[in-house]
């Protein structure tokens, strides 16, 4: 098994040109599983603008990229004394199958650092037991995660759109950054699942994403805490907010998700 580490690192081509080859196993319906190309998208930003963090990334999967060799472009917009804008755009087959915008920036204040959303309860995960996710239950690429959910399980009917638990590759690798927190956070199941009682097909066409890398004193074997609501839906399109939490109550990420119900 390869880790997701070393899946989602793009090999460097110079003049903003960067390469991945995604192998088999990490398909989730038609295409590549989301994470890794938001991921592969944030090493390839972070190689472009070096010593300038991603603050945050918005991106929108156009179609289903497959296993195989991807091109990757980077393009300055414009870069000034702390903060570099870029596009980023995977391309398969000569059509761009993903784009995003990046902001990436040094750090500027720190007078107001601080985070006032509630940090949510974090039962003990080595108490939980692992959640099954081979298909047919589960996408392909799920098999490489493990997910121990502490409320709101999927296909359970609930009156409420929620999910909770922990999350962590199987085979991380070695690296803990931005592009770890964009796989982590895309890899749980849409919210909306809990209030189903049947699978139906859906897939994220937007993504936004703000990383908070702030791994000091966390043990890197630990899973993640993740929480997530569904805020709307409409027409078939909906929003949820998603969050990941460190073992220690620390905020490591925020994300909204747009998802398409497909049927």
């Amino acid at each position: 098994m390869s880790s997701f580490d070393s899946i989602v690192t793009p090999q460097p081509l110079g003049g903003g040109r960067f390469r991945c080859v995604f192998p088999e196993g990490w398909k989730q319906g038609r295409g590549l599983f989301g994470g890794v190309v938001t991921a592969a998208m944030v090493r390839a930003l972070e190689a472009h603008a070096p010593g300038r963090p991603l603050r945050s990334l918005t991106s929108e999967l156009c179609g289903p990229l497959q296993p195989g060799e991807v091109d990757v472009r980077v393009e300055t917009l414009r870069e000034g004394n702390a903060v570099t804008t870029c596009t980023v755009r995977l391309e398969q087959g000569s059509e761009v199958q993903a784009h995003g915008v990046g902001v990436l920036g040094k750090a500027r204040v720190l007078d107001r650092d601080g985070t006032w959303l509630s940090a949510p309860e974090r039962p003990d995960w080595r108490t939980l037991e692992p959640v099954p996710v081979e298909p047919p239950f589960g996408p392909e690429f799920a098999t490489n995660f493990e997910f121990r959910a502490t409320r709101y399980f999927p296909l359970s009917g609930e009156k409420v759109p929620r999910t909770e638990g922990w999350v962590r590759p199987k085979e991380p690798g070695v690296t803990r950054d931005a592009a770890f927190l964009a796989g982590c956070v895309d890899a749980w199941w849409p919210t909306v699942f809990t209030i189903e009682e049947t699978m139906r097909p859906m897939a994220t066409v937007a993504f936004t994403f703000q990383p908070f890398v702030r791994f000091e004193g966390l043990d890197p074997a630990s899973p993640l805490f993740f929480r997530a609501r569904l805020e709307a839906a409409v027409d078939g399109y909906c929003v949820e907010f998603r969050e990941l939490w460190g073992e220690d109550g620390r905020l490591l990420a925020l994300n909204q998700q747009t998802f398409v119900m497909i049927k």
